[in-house]
């Protein structure tokens, strides 16, 4: 066997595993598919196997094409590994660091404090991803996600950056005109604001009383995959809506929402979560370990209202 492959065919291959789709892989590489073409048949020529069955309308792995994919994914991640650490010896901690979240975190906490992290290191290319549902990190090489919520796959390793819960909350205007819940059952006949958003599962609200777990299940006219339209529609006195408080904080502030059954909340801490196999990137320990200090002082300006 002639194992004298390139670096760059192992990064083309890997990038047409995960669209399967060569027309695609050429797009995300910035490439022709002619030129994906060629780099997968110098691999396959230079390894002697075939790594694709391929047809007119579909591409899939051979069995020899997931061995070389799972082992040229750890060449791959140790060469990326190599450079930052290199980098980090250096003082110039440099690459592309690609980080999600959903969508109003992002746009009013992450992407503040992901720009402060560009300013410490300027060599670190940040891509930042608001998304309205979680991603297979691997898959869609995600290096990071912060994320609401404390359902966590255990193939992730997750740091608590800071301790949040969501309310029950709603308008005093809508409250004055349909009453307020006596308690969960009652909460079932009310107009609830579902939201659609990564880890909720869609008009299922999992609560906690007292240390005990309840789910309800609650139905609205209006549904949405944006949190802050839900916000805005039960500040509009629309209905009740199940929100973390540090979204809802300023309009319980102001008096805008009220809560609704007030001992009943649900756990919803802010993590960092990464795959496994990132657990020694250096561009992931800088950018955890800022936030991890970002979050500590964004949590101790939190007040309860």
């Amino acid at each position: 066997m002639n194992n004298k492959f390139s670096i760059e065919d192992l990064q083309v291959f890997c990038e047409v595993v995960r669209t399967l789709n060569f027309s695609q892989a050429a797009q995300r590489l910035g490439a022709s598919p002619a030129y994906v073409t060629k780099r997968i048949q110098t691999l396959e020529t230079q390894l002697e196997c075939k790594l694709f069955h391929r047809s007119t309308r579909h591409v899939s792995l051979t069995e020899q094409g997931e061995q070389v994919y799972e082992l040229g994914r750890r060449i791959l991640d140790n060469v990326i590994e190599l450079h930052e650490e290199l980098g980090v010896k250096r003082n110039e901690p440099r690459g592309v660091l690609r980080v999600s979240t959903s969508f109003g975190f992002g746009r009013r906490v992450v992407g503040e404090s992901l720009a402060e992290f560009s300013r410490k290191y300027p060599e670190i290319q940040v891509r930042l991803d608001v998304l309205d549902h979680l991603l297979d990190l691997a898959q869609n090489k995600i290096d990071l996600d912060i994320r609401i919520g404390d359902v966590i796959s255990p193939h992730y390793i997750a740091k608590r950056l800071a301790r949040n819960h969501r309310v029950l909350c709603a308008s005093p205007s809508y409250i004055e005109k349909h009453g307020a819940p006596p308690d969960l059952g009652t909460l079932m006949q009310h107009n609830c604001l579902i939201i659609k958003e990564r880890d909720h599962p869609v008009g299922l609200w999992k609560l906690t009383r007292r240390g005990r777990n309840y789910n309800v299940k609650v139905r609205g006219p209006l549904v949405t995959n944006n949190g802050e339209i839900a916000v805005a529609w039960a500040v509009r006195g629309h209905g009740i809506t199940l929100r973390s408080i540090w979204d809802v904080r300023s309009h319980l502030q102001t008096g805008a929402l009220v809560t609704v059954l007030p001992e009943y909340t649900q756990e919803a801490n802010i993590w960092a979560v990464y795959p496994e196999r990132l657990s020694s990137s250096a561009k992931i320990k800088l950018c955890v370990k800022h936030m991890e200090e970002y979050f500590q002082r964004w949590e101790q300006e939190q007040t309860v209202p």
